[in-house]
């Protein structure tokens, strides 16, 4: 039976950390910044983890 391949999109968008789980990139990040307050653009900082249902299909896209 062949390998599974990675789906190269979710492997650029989703990490993977030391205990299983997935983390990813607030949404709401990709332009448009001076029109964010301040509060806002430093709520969306940083990354958060998936849960449930999104965590397993991207696991399964990441082949794990």
């Amino acid at each position: 039976m062949p390998k599974q391949k990675t789906h190269k999109g979710a492997a650029k968008r989703f990490k993977v950390t030391g205990s299983g789980k997935i983390r990813h990139r607030k949404a709401w990040r990709g332009h448009n910044r001076y029109k964010k307050s301040s509060a806002r653009w430093r709520r969306l900082q940083g990354m958060e983890t998936l849960e449930g249902g999104d965590a397993k299909r991207a696991k399964r896209l990441l082949g794990r």
